[in-house]
């Protein structure tokens, strides 16, 4: 511990004048794993990754190594690139299934106060590389952050970001078919729909591009958040598209979006509905979730027999007129920093490092499918839950003279004689 303060002061010192860089870093560092590989015993670092980690069929994560012409697109356009893959037991009748699966986060491109088209062009224009990065990879399947195609406006309750709303087939949509037709993947593309068939109502959609180039179809964000700065519905409220999963030429996958990851009964309703990998494209700052982040998506994927992608934008976004939430707060013009730290979890409770908390960043990760169902052979917690004790506690909760079901201990309130 004393040498890794150390590190800390000393990378500090290192980076004087990139205050920036230090405020969202840790001490200096991408990640904590950078920091903890770069300034722990090679010995102990591997068994502080065992327990932060976890094993992946009994043996740490392997990395992937990646072609030249995708490591210099890392460098050319400066985003975190990290590739692992997870295995899984080899069985006598299945193949392996295993497909490339890649997460994209970044930051914004061009100030809030610049025209909207010039902000959305630009954030493309950046983007791009990144997925080409993917497509040279041979990533099978790529989720892009919360509302990828603008800045996190959402919270300032100004109408003025509507205009960034787009349909499902808008230009956003038509801007990754090509490049989903292109390398032949699947893309889950975050949007700010506007759906022009119900009034031009908005919505918090996740829109399924097929490795064809085709619309599969869309799942409308479940849970709006109200907490803090978040306050959502101003501009969207909760979706009415369920928990699709969606069968796609590489796996069954759903988008559990942002603050659903908040609510173990949604994961639950994904798994329910055979996914083998869920999606949380989400948009979070380090003062409100950060502690939340590793932990609830991990749980899901143990809990639910599925792999986990998290997904959070990067970078402190700035926008013209201050706001507040009503908390006593004084009046700011920021949410505070998107900390990144995407990551991928495994259903036999390993996880990847997570990318960058202040770079834009690809993550690619191999996985079996196959680990899937030995999860669910091995913990059973299909076959051992309580679906109709649950169903049952669910109906008499909804009605209005529900009454929880407490025994109280007869002696509670009785005065000692």
């Amino acid at each position: 511990m004393e040498k890794i303060s150390q590190a800390c002061a000393a990378n500090h010192e290192l980076n004087d004048g990139k205050d920036a860089i230090n405020n969202v870093s840790v001490c200096g560092y991408d990640s904590l794993h950078q920091l903890l590989a770069q300034n722990l015993k090679p010995q102990i670092f591997q068994e502080v990754s065992r327990l932060l980690l976890g094993l992946n069929c009994g043996k740490p994560l392997q990395t992937i190594s990646l072609a030249e012409p995708v490591k210099s697109l890392s460098l050319k356009h400066d985003f975190d690139l990290q590739a692992f893959c997870f295995h899984a037991d080899k069985e006598s009748v299945r193949e392996p299934r295993i497909v490339r699966v890649g997460l994209i986060q970044n930051s914004i491109a061009l100030p809030t106060t610049a025209p909207f088209s010039n902000q959305k062009r630009a954030i493309f224009e950046k983007v791009k590389p990144i997925i080409e990065a993917a497509g040279a990879s041979g990533v099978n399947i790529l989720c892009l952050q919360e509302a990828w195609m603008m800045p996190f406006a959402f919270c300032t309750r100004e109408k003025g970001w509507c205009e960034f709303a787009e349909p499902v087939d808008g230009e956003s949509t038509r801007f990754l078919q090509d490049l989903a037709l292109r390398f032949n993947m699947v893309i889950v593309s975050s949007i700010l729909e506007r759906d022009v068939n119900h009034g031009e109502t908005l919505w918090n959609t996740a829109v399924v591009i097929g490795n064809n180039g085709n619309i599969i179809g869309k799942h409308r964000k479940n849970h709006i958040p109200r907490v803090g700065d978040f306050n959502e519905s101003t501009y969207y409220m909760e979706g009415n598209t369920g928990h699709p999963v969606f069968e796609t030429a590489f796996g069954k996958i759903a988008i559990n979006i942002c603050y659903g990851r908040h609510h173990p009964l949604n994961w639950l309703a994904f798994g329910l509905n055979g996914a083998e990998i869920v999606f949380n494209p989400s948009a979070t700052v380090g003062e409100l979730s950060e502690p939340m982040w590793p932990i609830e998506a991990r749980n899901a994927a143990i809990a639910n027999s599925y792999f986990v992608g998290s997904i959070n934008r990067v970078g402190t976004e700035i926008f013209p007129n201050p706001f507040t939430s009503g908390d006593g707060r004084p009046q700011h013009t920021d949410f505070g920093h998107f900390y990144g730290s995407s990551h991928f979890s495994a259903p036999d409770a390993s996880c990847t490092p997570s990318l960058s908390r202040f770079r834009d960043g690809l993550l690619i990760s191999d996985m079996d499918l196959n680990l899937c169902r030995q999860l669910k052979d091995k913990w059973g917690f299909r076959m051992t839950a309580r679906y109709e004790l649950y169903a049952e506690m669910l109906a008499r909760y909804l009605k209005p003279e529900f009454e929880p079901q407490v025994i109280s201990d007869p002696l509670l309130n009785k005065k000692a004689s």
